[in-house]
C-alpha cells in the first residue's frame, strides 16, 4: 500500500564490509536480519531460545563465531550456550551431544551452521543448519531456500572466550631453510593421529585430534567408553600388562569384561587428572592437533600419518560388550575413516586460520609439494596405511570380499593413490595375502590366529637378516603348530569370534595355558607371490614402502626385490639393515637418550651422532629424524623424564628444563606447558603428548647437545624428502623400462 504523508521508510542499515564465509572466524558478532516491512532485527535470546526480537545490534546477543568446519559456525553467546535447530524452531543450548557420545555414526550436531552467501548479494548471507537441512527464518527454520532470511553480522565486543587448549608458545616459524637451501626442521616418520577412528570408531582408543564441536569434546572424560575408574579399557589393559598374564587371568576378564582392579582416572578437559601420558596410555590421544601446533613451532615440519586399526582387538571389546563400535571393526573400514579425518582436520585448521589453504597443517601428494610447504613455513604431512588386513586381503578368504588378485591389487593400489595416500605397509601384526605377519608374540600371535583360523607357524629355522619383531620367545606355545603350505586350509573356525568371542576361544583353553616356547623362534613363511607383486606395482607408483613389520623371511626377500630395482624404502621403526638401507637411499628413525651423564656433556646425542656416522659410511643423506609412533602400542619408553620417580637413570640429573626457552630456529619462545586447569612438568612426566617435543629437544641442549650435534636432526625433513625424490626417479626409470602393459 501508499505511505501516508506521515509515514516514513524504515532506514536499512548498510552491511558491514566483510571478507567472505571464510572471514569470521573467532571473532564477535550479532546477527541481524530484516524483517518483510524492512526493519532490520537482530537475534537475541530469552534464555531457552533465540529469536530477531532486538531492535538494535546492543540488544542483540553477540556470539563468537566458531569454525567447526570451512564456512560452517558454532554461534556461542557470552553465558555459553549456542543457537541450535530442532524441528523447524530455534532454540539454545549449553550442552551439545556428539556422534561419537552417541555411538551414532550418522549423527550431526544441530549446533552447526553453515554459511553461504546469498544470491546476488555478497554482503547477505544464508544460514544452513546441518542437522536439520533447514535454513534460518526470520521466526525459526524452514526447509525452503525461499523463506530463508537474509542475515548479516554487525562486529560486536564481550563475547565469551571458547574453550580451547593454550598453546603455550610465542613466535611465528620464519626458519624454514637452511643456508644451502636444503628444507629446515624434521620429521616424524611415524605417528597415528587419528586411532580414534580406529577400532569401529566408539571410543576404544579414546580422544580425537580435534572435534568439531571443540575441546570439550575431543577430549573428553572417557567413562563412556572405559567406564567407571577405565575398568573396561581392556586393549590399554592388554597391551600393558599381557606379559604377566596367565591365561586364567585373560579368561576372567574376558568374562567380566573389566580390569580386575581400577585402572586410570577418566576425567579428560580441562582437569586431565591421568591422561594424556604417552610415557604410560596406549589408548589415550597425545596428539591434539593444538599439541602438534607447538611441536611444528618448535621444529617439526613433516610428518607420516598412518591409518591405523585392528579388527581382532575390536571385535573382542565389542563381542564381549565391554564396548561400542559406531562401525565396522574390518581394517579398511577405519582406513577409510582416518583418511578422511586427516582431510577433516586440515579443512578445521584452514578454518581457524581463515579460509582454504591458509592453515598450518597441508596434507602433500608428492616431495614437491611437501618441500613447498615446508619452505613457505608449514607443517608437511603424507597418508600413510598400516593395518593387517591391508585392501581386504586375509589370510583365509572371507564370504562377501572381492578376490585379493592382482587386479585387486592394482585397482586398490590406484584407488588409494588417488585418495593420497603415498606410504603403505604391505603388512602388520596379522598373517594376510602378502605376507606372514610380523611375528609379534603376545597380542600379535593370538590376534593372528583369530584373523585367519590358523595357528601360529614360528620355527627355529632362521635366515639371517635383520630383526625388529620376529624374533625370540613364543608366548602362547600350545598355538604354535607349523605348517610347510602358507595357503593350507585352515583348521580352526573363527568366522564366530565376532558374535561370540568367549565360545569361540573356549575350545583352545587348554592351548592357551601351555607353556611359552623358549629360543630363537621366526615365521616360518615370508613374502608371497602377491606380496611381491605389491611391491613392485609400488615401485611402479613412487610409493613409500615401509618395511620394519616384514617378519625376516620377508624382509630378506623385500630387501633382493628393492636392491635389484635400486629403489629406497623406509625403516620408521628404526631398521636399516646394517646401514645397506641407506645404501639405496632409504631412511630410517632414531630417538635421543634420556639420561644425561655428568662426565661427558652432550651424552643424550649419542645415538643421533652414531647413527648419522652409519649414514655417511653408506653414502645416504647425514640426516635422522624420529618415529614415536604416538597413539600407537609400541610404548614411551623413550619419553620419561629424566628426574622424579618415573626416571630411569643410573647417574644423578642436572640441568632440568626451565622456562622460557627459545626453539633451536630461536623463533618461537616456549613457556611453562598447561593442559586446561593442570600444570605440567616435563623434567618428572616426560613427553606426555606430541607438544612436549620441543622440550625433548631442549632437555639435550640442557645437558650439552650443540647445535651441531643436534644439526642432523633438524635435516632430517630433508633428508626424507630425497628419499620420496629418489622413489619417485626409480619409479620413472621403471616404467620406462617395463613392458607395455605389464604394469599400471
Amino acid at each position: 500500500m501508499l505511505l501516508s504523508a506521515c509515514e516514513s521508510v524504515p532506514e536499512v542499515l548498510a552491511p558491514p564490509e566483510n571478507d567472505g564465509v571464510y572471514g569470521f572466524a573467532n571473532s564477535c558478532y550479532a546477527v541481524a536480519t530484516l524483517l518483510p516491512g524492512g526493519e532490520t532485527r537482530w537475534l537475541a535470546s530469552d534464555g531457552e531460545s533465540f529469536a530477531f526480537t532486538a531492535q538494535s545490534a546492543d540488544a542483540g546477543t553477540a556470539f563468537l563465531m566458531r569454525p567447526a568446519d570451512l564456512a560452517t559456525y558454532l554461534f556461542f553467546d557470552s553465558d555459553r550456550g549456542y543457537l541450535v535447530a530442532e524441528e523447524g524452531a530455534l532454540s539454545r543450548k549449553t550442552t551439545l551431544q556428539s556422534s561419537v557420545e552417541l555411538i551414532d555414526e550418522t549423527f550431526r550436531s544441530p549446533a552447526e551452521w553453515h554459511l553461504e552467501e546469498a544470491p546476488d548479494d555478497p554482503d547477505r548471507f544464508l544460514l544452513k543448519n546441518y542437522q536439520t537441512d533447514g535454513y534460518l527464518t526470520t521466526d525459526g527454520a524452514t526447509a525452503s531456500v525461499e523463506d530463508a532470511a537474509l542475515v548479516t553480522f554487525y562486529p560486536r565486543t564481550g563475547c565469551a572466550t571458547f574453550p580451547e587448549l593454550s598453546l603455550d608458545a610465542e613466535g611465528a616459524v620464519t626458519h624454514t631453510t637452511w643456508p644451502d637451501g636444503d628444507v629446515f626442521g624434521f620429521v616424524d616418520t611415524h605417528t597415528h593421529m587419528f586411532t580414534n577412528l580406529g577400532f569401529g570408531g566408539g571410543g576404544m582408543f579414546h580422544g580425537a585430534p580435534f572435534h568439531p564441536l571443540g575441546v570439550e569434546h575431543a577430549l573428553a572424560d572417557c567413562t563412556t567408553y572405559h567406564g567407571e575408574d577405565g575398568r573396561r579399557d581392556l586393549i590399554g589393559y592388554l597391551f600393558s600388562g599381557l606379559d604377566g598374564l596367565t591365561a586364567d587371568d585373560l579368561l576372567s576378564v574376558v568374562i567380566a569384561g573389566m580390569t580386575p582392579e581400577p585402572d586410570h582416572k577418566t576425567d579428560g578437559y580441562p582437569t586431565f587428572s591421568d591422561w594424556p601420558d604417552a610415557v604410560h596410555s596406549a589408548t589415550h590421544q597425545v596428539q591434539y592437533y593444538r599439541w602438534l601446533e607447538r611441536a611444528y613451532l618448535g621444529g617439526l615440519r613433516l610428518i607420516v600419518q598412518h591409518a591405523t586399526t585392528n579388527s581382532a582387538l575390536c571385535e573382542f571389546i565389542a563381542g564381549i560388550d565391554a564396548q561400542k563400535v559406531r562401525y565396522s571393526c574390518n581394517d579398511m573400514v577405519a582406513v577409510d575413516h582416518e583418511i578422511a579425518g586427516a582431510y577433516a582436520l586440515e579443512r578445521y585448521i584452514d578454518a581457524q586460520s581463515g579460509g582454504p589453504g591458509k592453515g598450518w597443517f597441508r596434507i602433500v601428494k608428492s616431495p614437491a609439494e611437501a618441500r613447498e610447504v615446508i619452505e613457505s613455513g608449514h607443517l608437511a604431512v603424507i597418508l600413510g596405511i598400516e593395518t593387517s588386513n591391508l585392501f581386504d586381503c586375509f589370510l583365509t578368504p572371507r564370504e562377501g570380499f572381492p578376490t585379493c588378485d592382482e587386479a585387486w591389487v592394482r585397482s586398490q593400489l590406484d584407488h588409494y593413490y588417488d585418495m593420497g595416500v603415498r606410504a603403505i605397509f604391505p603388512v602388520h601384526k596379522f598373517d594376510n595375502q602378502f605376507s606372514a605377519g610380523d611375528g609379534d608374540r603376545n597380542v600379535g600371535q593370538l590376534g593372528s590366529l583369530i584373523n585367519s583360523g590358523q595357528y601360529s607357524n614360528f620355527v627355529t629355522d632362521c635366515p639371517e637378516g635383520p630383526i625388529v619383531f620376529d624374533k625370540g620367545d613364543v608366548r602362547f606355545g600350545g598355538l604354535n603348530m607349523p605348517r610347510d603350505d602358507y595357503f593350507a586350509p585352515p583348521p580352526l573356525d573363527m568366522s564366530g569370534f565376532a558374535d561370540n568371542p568367549i565360545a569361540a576361544l573356549s575350545p583352545l583353553l587348554d592351548e592357551l595355558k601351555q607353556p611359552p616356547l623358549e629360543g630363537n623362534y621366526c615365521q616360518n613363511a615370508g613374502l608371497t607371490p602377491l606380496g611381491e607383486t605389491l611391491l613392485e606395482e609400488m615401485m611402479h607408483r613412487g610409493m613409500i614402502i615401509e618395511i620394519d613389520h616384514m617378519p625376516r623371511r620377508s624382509y630378506v626377500r623385500a630387501f633382493e626385490l628393492l636392491t635389484a630395482a635400486d629403489y629406497p624404502a623406509v625403516g620408521s621403526h628404526g631398521n636399516n639393515n646394517d646401514g645397506l638401507l641407506y645404501e639405496l637411499g632409504g631412511v630410517s628413525k632414531t630417538s635421543l637418550g634420556r639420561c644425561g651423564d655428568p662426565s661427558r656433556p652432550g651424552a643424550m646425542a649419542d645415538r643421533l651422532r652414531e647413527r648419522v656416522a652409519l649414514i655417511k659410511e653408506h653414502g645416504g643423506y647425514p640426516a635422522e629424524g624420529f618415529g614415536f609412533d604416538l597413539n600407537g602400542f609400541a610404548g614411551g619408553s623413550g619419553l620419561r623424564p629424566r628426574f622424579g620417580p618415573d626416571a630411569d637413570c643410573e647417574s644423578p640429573q642436572s640441568n632440568p628444563v626451565t622456562y622460557p626457552f627459545d626453539s633451536f630456529a630461536g623463533d618461537v619462545t616456549f613457556t611453562h606447558p598447561q593442559l586446561g586447569q593442570r600444570s605440567v612438568d616435563f623434567n618428572t612426566e616426560g613427553m606426555i603428548h606430541v607438544g612436549l617435543l620441543p622440550e625433548l629437544i631442549q632437555d639435550a641442549r640442557q645437558t650439552g647437545a650443540t647445535d651441531a650435534d643436534l644439526e642432523p636432526l633438524f635435516r632430517s625433513a630433508e633428508g626424507y624428502l630425497r628419499m620420496w625424490e629418489r622413489a619417485e626417479q626409480r619409479a620413472a626409470a621403471l616404467r620406462r623400462a617395463a613392458p607395455d602393459g605389464e604394469s599400471h
